[in-house]
C-alpha cells in the first residue's frame, strides 16, 4: 500500500514539474521574465560583503561538477559497502548522469546568455537552466530518497530533510548572488531535476513493487506445491 502511495506521489510530483518548467521556459523564450529576474538578483546581491562572497563562493564549489562527483562516489561506497544497496547504487548513478546530460542538451536548446551585469565569479557556457542547480536537487533529493528509510528517528529524518533544502536553496542562491545566473536558471534547473528525479524515484519504485510481486509469487507457489 504504501509503495503505491510512494508511486502516486512521485507521479504527480513529476507532472507538477514538467508544467513548472513548461511555464519557465516559455518565459524565458519570450524575455517575459526578466524583470522578475532583475528584482530578485537586485535583492540577492543588494546583501554583497566580502564574508557573504566567500561563503557563497563555498556553495558553489561544493555544487560544482568536481565537488559532486566526489561526493557521489562516497555515497556509492557506503551504498555497496555498508548498506549493500546494489539496486540503489545503480539508480543513483543513472539519475547521476542523466542529470547531466539532460543539463546540456537543455542549454544546447535555450542559448540563453549569462547575465553579465555584476559578475563576481567568471564563467563560460550557456545560462538556463542552471547546471548547478540541478546537481543540488539531483543530489540532495536522492541522498534523501536513498537514506530516509535507514533513519528510524523523526529528529533523523527531519535533520537529512533540513540539510538537504538548505544545501539545495544555498547552492542555487550562491549562482545568483555571484552573477553567474539569473533566478529563473536555477528555478529551471531545480524543475528540471526534479522531472527528472521524480520519474526516475517512480519507475524505480514500480519495478521494485514488480521484484517483490514476483518474488511472493514465486514462494506462494513452492508453498502450495508441497
Amino acid at each position: 500500500m504504501k509503495l503505491r502511495l510512494y508511486l502516486t506521489i512521485a507521479f504527480v510530483l513529476s507532472v507538477l514539474c514538467i508544467i513548472g518548467f513548461a511555464m519557465v521556459s516559455l518565459f524565458v523564450k519570450d524575455h517575459q521574465i526578466i524583470g522578475f529576474d532583475r528584482t530578485i538578483i537586485s535583492a540577492v546581491q543588494g546583501l554583497e560583503s566580502p564574508g557573504l562572497t566567500k561563503v557563497m563562493k563555498l556553495f558553489t564549489f561544493i555544487g560544482s561538477t568536481e565537488f559532486v562527483i566526489i561526493l557521489s562516489l562516497l555515497l556509492v561506497f557506503f551504498l555497496y559497502k555498508v548498506l549493500q544497496h546494489r539496486l540503489e547504487v545503480v539508480l543513483f548513478i543513472v539519475v547521476l548522469m542523466g542529470s547531466g546530460i539532460i543539463n546540456q542538451l537543455l542549454k544546447q536548446f535555450f542559448h540563453r546568455v549569462r547575465p553579465d551585469f555584476h559578475r563576481l565569479i567568471e564563467i563560460g557556457g550557456y545560462s538556463f537552466p542552471s547546471g548547478h542547480a540541478m546537481n543540488a536537487f539531483t543530489v540532495y533529493v536522492m541522498i534523501s530518497f536513498l537514506l530516509w528509510r535507514h533513519i528510524s528517528s523523526r529528529l533523523g529524518r527531519g535533520v537529512l530533510i533540513f540539510f538537504s533544502t538548505v544545501m539545495i536553496l544555498a547552492i542555487g542562491i550562491s549562482r545568483i548572488y555571484l552573477g553567474v545566473h539569473y533566478p529563473s536558471d536555477v528555478i529551471g534547473g531545480y524543475l528540471a531535476s526534479g522531472v527528472w528525479v521524480s520519474m526516475a524515484i517512480f519507475f524505480f519504485q514500480f519495478y521494485k513493487e514488480k521484484r517483490y510481486n514476483r518474488k511472493y509469487n514465486l514462494v506462494e507457489n513452492s508453498r502450495e506445491n508441497r
